[in-house]
């Protein structure tokens, strides 16, 4: 008899494991409670799809800094390179951007979920859709099926858990895998938010509400006064503080030594040290000599920006350019290159990219994904307490674990 495997969640873990279970002749049924399978998948990137980073296994690990190790054994399996080879062998050509980052060449997240689709039906995966799981039975510590909220009962071999975390609840991860690993034993470590946009105790962020800035320098701090993180790339301000790529990438950073007091310094002017940015301010000023000081940073600045930073100098806006001091146009120079945050709070969970924290690992089989103490019951993707920063790391763990609990389950 065919071995019965019942998968509890259609995202990026749970159709991997769906496939990858067929392709070795059991017969899987995918349990998922929306419409439609790979709801979250498909807005991840900002619906680009973010597959995988294409860099060394060591380098991988590094950008696992929520139990990282624990994963060594999966991606030995099927690592990011292996996920690369198996979208473009189904049907998905893939390039490599900056910062390693493997996206479809498509640039549509909807063809990843097609190609993950058509391989878990290729295989014989079935699913029942609006399926909401309310309980997995087990006896004496070995998996006996589900029961879903209709009372309906499947008798199955060996389940795999593969619901997602507590972000993005509107896609359906609202946290029911924790719920249904706790009831069999399993300990859920605190979650968190991780990857989230940040909150800031200056309110002078909400009149610069929608301004994007590219090519902006980063620097965080924590809470010590360590530098925890640095980048240069995009970053957004918002009715409540700042997000965007690096704000989401620098959060993880300061997760773990909480986010409350932390500083963040931007520097506007990357590309130019303190002495070529005084040089070019006096320029402008030259050039603006009759200006009023509000007046004479068009070329420095954007626009909306400009009150904001005037105001943040503590020079007078009506100030003619030409009768500013040296010292004044060095507080210039010195905001530009640092202008700070202080992060009162991370944004709700609700509104993160991944949850850190999980079912713990200690309870699962590193080899196998399999539960230690429920026979039957394997675990994949960001259920699980490992999480990693932005640039195509957490599908890769998805995408692994998923692939390592089909194989074993």
């Amino acid at each position: 008899m065919d071995r019965r495997v019942g998968i509890i969640g259609a995202g990026a873990a749970g159709l991997m494991a769906a496939g990858r279970a067929g392709s070795l002749g059991k017969s899987v049924l995918v349990f998922e409670r929306n419409k439609r399978a790979g709801k979250k998948l498909l807005i991840t990137g900002k619906g680009r799809c973010n597959i995988t980073n294409n860099c060394p296994m060591e380098e991988l690990l590094q950008n696992i800094p929520g139990n990282g190790r624990f994963l060594y054994s999966t991606l030995n399996k099927f690592n990011n390179y292996d996920i690369m080879d198996f979208f473009e062998a189904n049907g998905v050509p893939i390039r490599t951007e900056r910062g390693n980052r493997v996206f479809p060449e498509s640039d549509r997240s909807f063809d990843v979920v097609d190609a993950l689709m058509r391989y878990a039906q290729k295989e014989g995966a079935r699913f029942l859709y609006t399926s909401r799981v309310r309980e997995i039975v087990a006896e004496n510590g070995q998996v006996k099926g589900v029961k879903l909220d209709n009372n309906d009962f499947y008798e199955l071999d060996s389940v795999i858990l593969a619901t997602g975390g507590l972000s993005y609840q509107a896609t359906g991860s609202t946290g029911d895998g924790y719920r249904l690993a706790q009831a069999l034993g399993h300990t859920v470590t605190e979650l968190k938010p991780s990857l989230v946009p940040l909150e800031t105790k200056e309110k002078w962020v909400t009149e610069l509400q929608g301004l994007a800035l590219k090519n902006v320098g980063l620097s965080v701090f924590d809470a010590s006064g360590h530098k925890v993180y640095e980048d240069i790339g995009e970053m957004l301000f918002t009715h409540f503080g700042v997000s965007g790529p690096m704000v989401l990438s620098c959060s993880r950073h300061i997760l773990d030594c909480g986010f409350t007091g932390s500083t963040l310094s931007i520097d506007l002017k990357p590309a130019l040290d303190e002495e070529t940015l005084d040089n070019r301010i006096q320029r402008d000023f030259t050039k603006y000599s009759r200006k009023q000081f509000v007046n004479a940073l068009d070329e420095l600045l954007p626009k909306s920006m400009i009150p904001v930073f005037v105001s943040l100098t503590g020079i007078s806006p009506e100030k003619p350019v030409h009768q500013i001091t040296k010292a004044e146009r060095r507080d210039i120079v010195t905001l530009l290159k640092n202008l700070k945050l202080t992060v009162s709070k991370a944004r709700p969970i609700d509104e993160a990219i991944v949850t850190a924290g999980g079912v713990n690992i200690k309870e699962i089989n590193p080899s196998t994904m399999e539960s230690k103490i429920i026979k039957g019951l394997y675990f994949a993707g960001e259920l699980i307490d490992v999480d990693a920063y932005t640039g195509g790391f957490n599908l890769t763990i998805a995408f692994s674990t998923g692939y390592t609990a089909g194989t074993n389950a």
